[in-house]
């Protein structure tokens, strides 16, 4: 984006008798379009579509100051690229703090972490960046690696390394031993018969639960930020056993022959990276094939409103909000799954306008994430949870989410994966925290199910806890399951204090869960299948 000189070709238009209640004026919501660096191109497609009413804004920055970013008024840090991508991306990084007097320290430390997981942060994500206390910025913690994050045998081995080759080699080393495909997801690889009598797998796709298959298409293994706290670091990392989607015709066959699935959740790296004629492949035939009539909803999982939404504000996305509309005129659901972690992910101009131009166009725009330690779990002095504050931030987060108009669809904990000690906490402690959330909103603004873990088993949920026999214990169920019918019982296990993983709790009566078994056998058949289709 280009800084204008000036703000002649910004109009910001609100009723006169309203100006007495704002709290953010029209000349303030222009001057914050002028610090943002906006291009005339979406100055206007701002002031012309009404994507950021002063009204709007005043009522979210009345209402949570401690974390709106609409008033501030400091110079952007970063102006030029609108990437930073890998080793060299994070030094140019650095060195842009040092030049104003930001040291984050610990360079050699986070460098360990960027050769094994990588790194990459847009402009906008690293404008949205508290830096006068960025050590506690939510966002900071997102995208850039912290110490302690990689145990310290391996950072001492690459810290004690006398050179960048023997160095590159402990980070490969290491790489080796991450978990990047937590919960058996290989075994959710789908194949069919096709019109040969021929066995064909679908190398980038999952189909674990009747209802969605997931896509990951060759267009969308890239992120415009990279998470560190990354579930699928195979993906943007390149692994060899990544999931990529080729061919598209190969879906829309298998789709004929599993009409029981009734969405498509394209995912990645980030779903939003898929251009648009590409796109179109994949939704046209689901509006004008009578066979795939079953195929209800597209769902397009991206980052994209918290790291780039720019690129929603400009006449080039013009062509897929068109098609948006084409889904909408023919009774197709999009459903944009966002992902906010946090208040100030949203609390910014270039987000608000981006989510109300999206609106515009007939998408529904949902969020899910995981409760994470630091980003959006956080602990006190102690270092025990702050049960308080981390549910406050989520409270924050789902009321401006529905003053959005954005559903809160869920949120779930710290996949095993990736750095998952730096991330996670007791799921006692997270239990406590999810209960104050759900009984302090509204029914309209609650997430649309309890705090869950995925595991290969499915979605196992957390409902609460329960007294058997004088015992307190978890009571589970099933949101998605390889079995739908375990979704429909609930079960109980043993209270621990300090377990943070689902599958490690301990049933509260025999040795095993009600699943178990029947897991194994599913599991074996999978996997047997799988190797006799690739003899």
């Amino acid at each position: 984006m280009n800084m204008p000189n000036t703000a002649e070709h910004i109009a910001v238009t609100t009723p006169t008798t309203l100006k007495k209640h704002l709290v953010v004026t029209p000349d303030q919501v222009v001057e914050a379009m002028v610090r943002h660096g906006y291009s005339p191109e979406t100055s206007a497609i701002i002031a012309q579509e009404n994507l950021l009413p002063a009204g709007l804004l005043s009522r979210l920055h009345a209402s949570y100051p401690q974390h709106s970013g609409l008033l501030e008024t400091r110079a952007m840090l970063f102006t030029d690229k609108a990437h930073y991508t890998g080793l060299s991306g994070f030094r140019e990084v650095v060195s842009i703090l040092l030049k104003n007097g930001i040291n984050i320290g610990d360079i050699e430390e986070r460098e360990l972490f960027v050769e094994v997981y990588r790194f990459l942060a847009t402009r906008h994500t690293l404008n949205s960046i508290n830096w006068d206390d960025y050590e506690t910025d939510s966002v900071f913690q997102l995208v850039f690696p912290q110490p302690g994050m990689i145990n310290p045998e391996t950072t001492q081995a690459y810290l004690q390394a006398e050179t960048r080759e023997q160095r590159t080699q402990v980070a490969v080393a290491y790489m080796e031993k991450t978990n990047p495909h937590d919960g058996n997801q290989q075994l959710n690889k789908p194949w069919f018969e096709n019109e040969q009598g021929e066995i064909e797998f679908l190398d980038g796709s999952q189909h674990k639960y009747p209802q969605c298959q997931l896509i990951f298409d060759k267009t969308t293994q890239n992120c415009f930020s990279f998470c560190t706290y990354c579930f699928r670091h195979a993906q943007v990392r390149g692994d060899e056993d990544m999931f990529i989607q080729k061919d598209i015709q190969q879906i829309h066959q298998y789709l004929r022959q599993h009409t029981e699935v009734t969405d498509l959740l394209i995912t990645g790296g980030d779903g939003g990276y898929m251009p648009v004629n590409r796109l179109q492949q994949y939704v046209m035939p689901l509006i004008e094939d009578p066979s795939l009539l079953h195929v209800k909803n597209v769902r397009l999982a991206t980052r994209a409103l918290t790291f780039q939404p720019e690129m929603i504000l400009s006449h080039k996305y013009d062509a897929m909000l068109e098609l948006f509309d084409t889904l909408r005129d023919n009774g197709i659901q999009l459903a944009w799954m966002a992902h906010f972690s946090t208040p100030r992910e949203l609390l910014n101009p270039t987000t608000i306008a981006a989510i109300r131009r999206l609106q515009n166009h007939g998408v529904t725009i949902r969020s899910q994430s995981p409760m994470m330690n630091h980003i959006s779990l956080f602990t006190d002095e102690h270092g025990e949870v702050d049960i308080e504050r981390s549910a406050q931030n989520w409270i924050d987060l789902a009321n401006i989410l529905g003053m959005l108009s954005v559903g809160f669809h869920s949120m779930y904990c710290a996949r095993p994966t990736g750095e998952h000690h730096y991330y996670t906490a007791p799921l006692a402690a997270v239990e406590q925290i999810f209960n104050r959330i759900y009984r302090s909103l509204s029914s309209i603004n609650r997430p649309s199910r309890h705090i869950s873990m995925t595991i290969s088993a499915g979605k196992l949920a957390i409902l609460g806890t329960s007294i058997i026999n004088g015992e307190k214990c978890f009571a589970l169920r099933f949101t998605e399951a390889r079995n739908m019918a375990w979704m429909d019982r609930i079960f109980h296990a043993k209270y621990d204090e300090q377990e943070n993983k689902v599958d490690f709790l301990t049933p509260i009566d025999g040795d095993k869960f009600f699943f178990e078994d029947e897991l194994k056998t599913i599991e074996a058949e999978l996997a047997n299948a799988i190797r006799q289709r690739l003899r």
